[in-house]
């Protein structure tokens, strides 16, 4: 018997071929009756889409990649969850790959693994630099997240990103205007990211402008942004001197501060009494820690909204456009981890 149809579905289930088409794609707007209608239709009739029929008839396969260093971390897991739906309410299906901060990896992924498959990729490089990307995204539609390590005078591919050095700032700053004098940075990792450097710049660009020292000591290099990093670092700081050791802690992730309050709990050092944490990304799982973990939240809806439309518009256009680099907005939000219960 020959394979099903979209027009096949749609006869069966009394709908347009589009409205069959948007089921299918996961597009919105379609009531729950029709979507089960069609839904059924395409069970009974056994229907399956062919890709590689779409893009003969369409030039796309209707596939973009999001390529992130770990899904077990919530600010990529949630991220993920925007750019999914961003994407179905353009029609695109997204295909979800982890890089593991491998450059390897993070260069073979923008290629679109094989390019025939997917139109476009949004990658968060961690270690491939823009210059070395720069190639790919001349022939070949591709969105980064992150950090900037070359110029703002070049942009060598379209890039989507918070400002690092302000956000560190602003976050630093939050605790220094709370009479802390001894901040400890901890995110400054050993294969100097550029999440790494940015933030520390920001960091200590902050406690200059409050009047306080950069004490080298209070910034212990860590092996990556996870819980246990955030830790082990803490509690090498908990064990410095009572005069020496640090009365606020700014963490360059959520998960590091997570890890760092858990060290702090384990020196009997009270959260903010003795010592005041602020993490970087927002989580879900900072707003339930006990106490509230205060934290920079990138906006990851915007950023989502911005990455699928920027890759989208270049999938879609029949001329080259030019690169672009979109700011996308954060905010602080002051937890009992600072400020104490409200």
């Amino acid at each position: 018997m020959a394979a099903a149809k979209l027009k096949d579905v749609a006869e069966f289930a009394g709908v347009s071929i589009k409205t069959v088409s948007n089921v299918v794609r996961g597009v919105p707007g379609v009531s729950d009756a029709t979507r089960e209608r069609v839904l059924r239709a395409v069970r009974e009739l056994g229907y399956r889409p062919n890709p590689s029929a779409r893009r003969l008839r369409t030039g796309h396969s209707g596939l973009i990649g999001l390529a992130v260093p770990e899904l077990t971390t919530p600010y990529f897991a949630e991220l993920a969850h925007h750019v999914r739906a961003e994407a179905a309410g353009l029609g695109f299906t997204v295909l979800i790959e982890e890089t593991l901060a491998d450059a390897t990896e993070e260069l073979r992924l923008a290629t679109g693994v094989g390019a025939s498959l997917l139109d476009g990729v949004i990658l968060s490089p961690l270690r491939v630099s823009p210059d070395e990307l720069a190639p790919v995204a001349s022939e070949f539609p591709l969105v980064l997240l992150g950090e900037r390590s070359y110029g703002h005078d070049r942009v060598v591919a379209d890039h989507v990103l918070i400002d690092n050095v302000a956000a560190a700032r602003d976050a630093t700053a939050h605790l220094a205007g709370l009479g802390r004098t001894r901040i400890a940075a901890l995110g400054v990792d050993r294969k100097a990211s550029d999440t790494s450097r940015q933030r520390l710049q920001g960091f200590q660009l902050a406690l200059h402008e409050a009047g306080l020292t950069f004490d080298p000591r209070l910034a212990p290099l860590i092996e990556n942004f996870s819980r246990h990093s955030g830790l082990l670092a803490t509690r090498a700081l908990a064990a410095l001197p009572a005069g020496e050791r640090p009365d606020a802690v700014f963490c360059f992730t959520d998960m590091l501060a997570l890890g760092a309050r858990r060290a702090l709990y384990e020196a009997g050092l009270r959260v903010p009494e003795d010592v005041a944490v602020i993490g970087v990304d927002g989580s879900e799982e900072a707003l339930y820690a006990t106490p509230s973990l205060s934290s920079v939240i990138p906006d990851k809806a915007a950023i989502a909204s911005l990455a699928v439309t920027c890759l989208v518009n270049r999938i879609r256009s029949k001329e080259p456009l030019p690169f672009e680099v979109h700011l996308a907005p954060y905010r602080l939000d002051a937890r009992e981890s600072t400020v104490g219960p409200a």
